[in-house]
């Protein structure tokens, strides 16, 4: 990862994404600044980082202000503080919306502060059910702005107007990374997102439950690659917005027989009623991410859910 970078403020840092940005700036040799008020987020994420001179853990709500973490300077600012899936927006969907308004200005105005790098988190969720396929980031997107999803979307639409406000007016170093769906060690099992769920499914024998037909096709990118292409962002001077993701798209139902098959599970798959402006289609267009940050994912998906699925065997044995 170059340039280097002394010390990085991640919002969101004890979270599934987060917890993996904080240990590869650490490898990397850069001083991180923790912040989470574990909402969604554990500490048994970044319990193997504690040790560590150079990590700091802060229990703070990014919505509340980033006063705690003052004192030092900053030149890396990473906000990924957001309930990221439907079952934990749709139960905390105030919070929600505050992540990505005042939280996004608390840690646009650090940045600011510090003249440091911001990198926001956005989501693949900014272009709702789209009608573009695959997405660029050209693409303005088709959102229901008071739908289930709409705290989600609308918050991280909110924020990725937000950064882009500080950059023109004031000069803020900012870049938008839009994140498609990313899976991997650390998802909770309980959060609600097809891939954990369907492999706690498979690993008890329960039926897979796939949404409405499964015929609806997602793009599945593992954490390692996520994580690799938001550190690209942040050291390559550009704005943004980026797509991060894996441009490999395949039915939803393909994704459970996959799981199935690589679990040897007996769980049959069964079908209920898709949720509520469920998007039909979700793939990036990754061509900006390729030749602006020489960024593309490296990890299969095979190689990918394997590792996952051992990870989530470990944790069951424990």
């Amino acid at each position: 990862m170059s340039p280097y970078f002394h010390r990085a403020v991640v919002t969101g840092g004890a979270g599934f994404v987060g917890s993996h940005v904080c240990e590869r700036l650490l490898a990397a040799g850069t001083q991180v600044a923790c912040v989470d008020n574990l909402v969604t987020g554990a500490t048994r994420n970044i319990a193997h980082l504690m040790d560590d001179t150079a990590f700091r853990f802060v229990d703070a709500d990014v919505s509340a202000g980033l006063g705690a973490v003052g004192g030092v300077a900053v030149d890396l600012v990473l906000h990924l503080a957001c309930p990221a899936s439907p079952r934990d927006y749709l139960r905390f969907p105030v919070e929600t919306l505050e992540a990505g308004a005042a939280g996004t200005r608390h840690a646009l105005d650090l940045a600011v502060a510090h003249h440091a790098r911001f990198v926001l988190a956005s989501t693949s969720e900014v272009y709702g059910d789209p009608h573009e396929h695959p997405q660029r980031e050209s693409y303005w997107g088709n959102v229901n702005p008071v739908g289930p999803r709409s705290v989600y979307d609308e918050g991280k639409r909110y924020a990725e107007a937000l950064t882009t406000a500080y950059r023109m007016a004031r000069g803020a170093d900012t870049a938008i990374a839009r994140i498609f769906n990313t899976y991997g060690p650390r998802m909770r099992p309980g959060d609600g997102r097809m891939i954990p769920t369907f492999i706690n499914q498979a690993l008890a024998g329960d039926p897979m439950t796939v949404t409405g037909d499964g015929k609806q096709t997602r793009s599945v990118c593992y954490v390692d690659d996520t994580v690799s292409g938001l550190l690209a962002l942040a050291t390559i001077p550009v704005p943004g917005p980026v797509n991060i993701g894996n441009p490999h798209e395949l039915p939803v139902r393909d994704l459970a027989q996959k799981i199935q098959d690589m679990t040897s599970s007996r769980s049959r798959i069964c079908y209920v009623p898709a949720p509520e402006d469920d998007p039909r289609r979700r793939c990036p267009d990754i061509t900006k991410a390729r030749t602006e940050l020489g960024w593309s994912p490296q990890v299969s998906l095979r190689e990918g859910l394997g590792r996952t699925i051992d990870w989530f065997v470990a944790e069951s044995e424990e």
